[in-house]
């Protein structure tokens, strides 16, 4: 079997004329560069170099033979390696992001757009879900990089690498709460007006039960519903008091279609997080977008 390495060795000895010279290029020892010429030698049968004082001389019978075709063959591996590296480096092929539909227009929207300025070979598939439905994507190889609400429970088979956004959960409301506006609201009063939240088997709704359960008051949705503009809409015309993250209402509250109502305690921020399969495969293309989201952070 040939060992491209020994002619790797050969080639650079007799480039540099110096058994040490090709030690310092190779970054090995000058021990081991002679050892791997004299196994090429025994290999081949015959003498590559004659050992002059000045150093190494190929031999006319042997190594000024060879060294045309070894110096055409290594010339030849490095165009078929530096193919394959530009091709790493180039973001082509598909690139699947999963993430509910708020996540999407609120959080990515301007950055996928970006990435496609950046990368318009990329062919973007874009699949809208459910955190849960996300995970699973991902550990099934049917996603490969997803956005999800946190908190989330642990999961050996995704992994957590960047936080993309912050999600501030406020209550808002429109002018038929107009009393409410400029003062401040214990929690414990809200349970006086009709409150809308986001349905249950929500990250969103899970952080809002634990907020109400960890003061101690109880609150009961008047209605449920399955999207923030759904409810943003509802709570304009004046169904209620609506729970969502301020990032998601902010063209209604600097319009003045809604006001922020005051509640003490706040509750506390939330996150958008980008999650990857455990071990998993990562493209020019998906370090790319990656790397765009961490620029623009």
């Amino acid at each position: 079997m040939v060992n491209l390495e020994l002619y790797k060795v050969f080639y650079t000895v007799a480039r540099c004329g110096s058994l040490t010279k090709a030690a310092e290029e190779l970054f090995i020892s000058q021990p081991a560069v002679s050892q791997a010429v004299k196994q090429l030698e025994t290999q081949l049968g015959t003498s590559l170099f004659h050992r002059m004082h000045k150093g190494m001389e190929l031999s006319k019978q042997g190594g000024e033979l060879i060294f045309p075709d070894v110096e055409r063959a290594l010339r030849l591996l490095s165009g078929v390696e530096d193919k394959l590296s530009e091709l790493k480096k180039s973001a082509t092929g598909t690139l699947r992001i999963g993430a509910s539909e708020t996540i999407f227009q609120y959080i990515l929207a301007d950055k996928i757009v970006a990435y496609h300025k950046l990368c318009p070979q990329v062919k973007i598939e874009l699949i809208s879900e459910v955190s849960p439905r996300i995970i699973e994507f991902l550990k099934t190889d049917r996603c490969d990089v997803g956005f999800l609400n946190l908190p989330i429970p642990p999961d050996d088979g995704i992994v957590i690498s960047d936080t993309v956004a912050l999600l501030s959960d406020v209550f808002v409301a429109g002018n038929a709460f107009s009393e409410l506006k400029g003062r401040e609201v214990g929690v414990w009063e809200l349970a006086e007006y009709p409150l809308l939240l986001l349905e249950g088997n929500t990250v969103a709704r899970a952080a809002f039960d634990h907020f109400a359960e960890s003061l101690g008051v109880k609150l009961t949705p008047a209605v449920e519903v399955g999207s923030w503009d759904f409810m943003k809409r509802l709570v304009t015309d004046g169904m209620g008091i609506g729970c969502l993250p301020r990032e998601y209402a902010q063209r209604r509250l600097r319009d003045g279609e809604l006001f922020e109502v005051n509640v003490k305690p706040a509750m506390p921020v939330r996150s958008v997080g980008l999650a990857l399969a455990k071990d998993a495969n990562m493209p020019y293309s998906l370090r790319a977008f990656i790397n765009l989201l961490r620029r623009e952070r």
